[in-house]
């Protein structure tokens, strides 16, 4: 009978990365309570732990064997080209007090229609925006943790068993993912 494969579930990589990214913003504000470190030197540290915690762990999954399965969430309410699901009641705008007579009256009215249509505009940017940049951040989210690492362990059938072998891959990997963040830090310090 043939050995079933290991599998690792999505959203536990998902969570354990998380975790990493937590203890890596410790390690690097406690150990840079004493000194006077740059954002840059800040960037190098917490690219080197993330790039040695991510080549350890796809090294152990390459040569283990692992596969990834997709368990996330299935988002299927979104819908395309739909910004504002429902609008909500217009609350009520504060009394401005221009003067007496008709016209004062008028222009009181046409402050108010003009300054709700604009809160309201303004509302619904500011909603679109922020939806927009959410879809955005699930969706590099996704990216990064599920297709990227299945790219990887995509290769755990060659590999396993091999340690040479996982660690070549999992160094490649590693430095084809952080390579680039380097570059931008790298980027970033010459143009300060």
């Amino acid at each position: 009978m043939k050995k079933r494969q290991p599998y690792l579930k999505a959203k536990s990589v998902f969570i354990v990365s998380l975790l990493v990214i937590v203890i890596t913003i410790l390690i690097v504000y406690l150990t840079g309570l004493n000194y006077e470190r740059t954002v840059e030197s800040n960037s190098y540290l917490s690219l080197s732990i993330i790039g040695i915690v991510l080549f350890f762990f796809m090294t152990y999954g390459l040569y283990n064997g692992f596969d990834l399965i997709n368990n996330y969430p299935i988002f299927k309410g979104y819908r395309r080209g739909v910004l504002v699901e429902a609008t909500s009641p217009i609350p009520d705008m504060p009394s401005v007090d221009i003067g007496n007579g008709v016209g004062g009256i008028i222009a009181s009215i046409l402050i108010w229609i003009g300054m709700s249509i604009l809160f309201v505009v303004l509302l619904l940017v500011i909603e679109a925006i922020f939806w927009f940049s959410l879809f955005v951040l699930i969706a590099m989210l996704y990216w990064v943790f599920f297709r990227a690492l299945k790219l990887v362990f995509n290769k755990s059938s060659h590999t396993k068993g091999n340690l040479t072998l996982s660690a070549f891959y999992s160094f490649a990997y590693t430095f084809l993912y952080l390579s680039w963040i380097y570059a931008t830090v790298f980027i970033s310090e010459g143009l300060t």
